[in-house]
């Protein structure tokens, strides 16, 4: 027994200690050395879970006599099973199912152990120990780390021409979104400062570089389909970084230094200011711009004309998408800014409604505006703010009855259900919303009672597909389409020309 550092008696022999058996310590702190003899039992409790993850064979039982309880720890999966935790806590989506897990001796007595998942985080998560001692200040090791990462990724990438021509990658882009674990053995562990939060020893950057890159190359060339979500996730990053460094500068450049609201001259506001009771309808046309000012609810519901097809973002460069006078408009209307700084607080409308012609040209702008959003304004997407409106194609009069068709499949429908009234269909087809009386486009498409509205979401399992499809469709590089419409030419049963 010692006290304040000195035994308190002499040290007796009292036998041998039979297999099996191990040594109990206990600790009083001492208030003249301390100054807290209070500890929390939460902090003491993940302390000992995260020593059991990295050292799976260790199991360990810690009893808060405080609050009667007792727990064990033992996680026989090791820094892979950790990593898995993480990414469950915070709710992380996977990028890929299973992590890449891999544990090298490096000989003398050391060893390295790491996991790593690539998820839709907007961040990476990174977390190192050197000898079971968390090291959240990093160094060496988590350079080495790193290295192996960036080094590992580019040549897979490289290897099967993944990297789109004219797109820089970033460190940054490779690790946006990468969960990882990486703990050290060393024999002599060097940290900074008492309280060893970051690993000063040379070598253990290559160590722990040369531990990785060749393993996790070769597991992404193992496993193609992995290697390439993974690649299609660096690629995603790297757009929405340039995307977004060019949005705020130039935002800043052409914001004026007041804080007077700017709106564009086209836009028809509404006369309330609550974004949950406000809708933007962002219209083909001035001519369906003016039957739609005539038709709306003044009170809620504001109208902004656009002219022709805008801009396809996905193939022009920054500086043509912030010179684009449509999509500046779009911009100032919504008042949310864009990019880094897009603040979904400071946006005027909670439904942000897409109302196009019911047409193939009216599809087409329509997914230019998608796309314009989800390259610059995401979060209005991912916020369930984005909607699509449903306007109808035919106007179909049965006797006295009236039906609204969205397309030919419903038009089809409609007269399959009147088949056996006496009266004959009269049919009309709507060539455009300009066409259509305020009264009629107020009936079908705006009167929030009545119309149809399709709300724009991505779906967790398909956010990878969906950043394929926008960058093979509408990006600069033609051979994706051209497979498309070899690979679906046959399944085209109407042709829009």
């Amino acid at each position: 027994t010692f006290r304040q550092g000195k035994p308190a008696g002499t040290m007796r022999r009292t036998g041998d200690a039979p297999r099996g058996t191990g040594t109990t310590i206990f600790f009083r702190p001492d208030p003249e050395i301390f100054e807290t003899t209070e500890f929390d039992a939460e902090t003491i409790r993940d302390t000992l879970d995260v020593k059991a993850y990295l050292n799976a064979r260790l199991r360990i039982v810690f009893r808060d006599e405080a609050r009667k309880t007792r727990e064990e720890f033992h996680h026989e999966g090791g820094v892979g099973e950790y990593l898995g935790a993480l990414v469950a806590a915070d709710k992380a989506r996977p990028v890929h199912e299973a992590p890449f897990v891999v544990t090298t001796d490096v000989g003398g007595g050391q060893r390295v152990e790491v996991a790593v998942q690539w998820t839709e985080a907007p961040r990476e998560a990174l977390r190192t120990f050197v000898n079971g001692i968390p090291t959240p200040a990093g160094g060496t090791h988590e350079q080495g780390f790193k290295d192996a990462v960036r080094s590992a990724v580019k040549a897979y990438m490289e290897t099967h021409d993944l990297i789109p021509k004219s797109l820089d990658l970033a460190a940054d882009d490779i690790r946006e979104g990468l969960y990882g674990i990486v703990s050290l053995f060393l024999v002599d562990p060097q940290f900074q400062g008492q309280t060893k939060e970051k690993l000063n020893n040379p070598d253990a950057r290559s160590i722990v570089s040369g531990a990785l890159r060749l393993d996790l190359e070769s597991w992404l060339n193992a496993h193609p389909s992995v290697g390439d979500a993974i690649a299609t996730r660096v690629i995603q990053a790297a757009r929405a970084r340039l995307a977004s460094r060019a949005a705020v500068r130039e935002v800043r450049r052409k914001t004026s230094v007041s804080t007077r609201l700017t709106l564009p001259g086209k836009l028809a506001d509404c006369s309330s200011s609550d974004p949950h009771k406000s809708e933007l309808f962002i219209v083909e046309g001035d001519s369906a711009g003016g039957s739609a000012k005539q038709g709306r609810d003044r009170y809620h519901q504001a109208i902004l004309p656009l002219r022709g097809k805008v801009l396809n973002v996905e193939q022009a460069t920054r500086a043509k998408v912030m010179e684009n006078k449509e999509l500046t408009n779009v911009v100032q209307a919504l008042g949310c800014g864009l990019g880094e700084s897009l603040d979904l607080s400071r946006l005027r409308y909670g439904k942000v409604i897409l109302l196009m012609d019911a047409d193939s040209d009216g599809a087409h702008i329509a997914t230019l505006l998608l796309t314009f959003l989800y390259r610059y304004m995401k979060p209005l997407i991912e916020g369930g703010h984005v909607y699509i409106a449903q306007p109808p194609l035919y106007r179909i009069d049965v006797g006295s009855e009236t039906f609204w068709a969205l397309d030919d499949a419903d038009r089809d429908r409609i007269l399959r259900a009147n088949k056996r009234k006496r009266a004959t269909p009269e049919i009309t087809r709507f060539k455009g919303l300009g066409e259509m009386m305020p009264q009629t486009l107020k009936e079908t498409t705006l009167d929030p009672e009545r119309r149809r509205l399709l709300q724009v979401t991505i779906p967790d399992a398909e956010r990878l597909l969906t950043e394929t499809t926008i960058s093979d469709l509408l990006g600069k590089d033609a051979a994706p389409r051209y497979r498309f419409i070899v690979e679906n030419a046959r399944a085209v049963d109407d042709l829009d020309v």
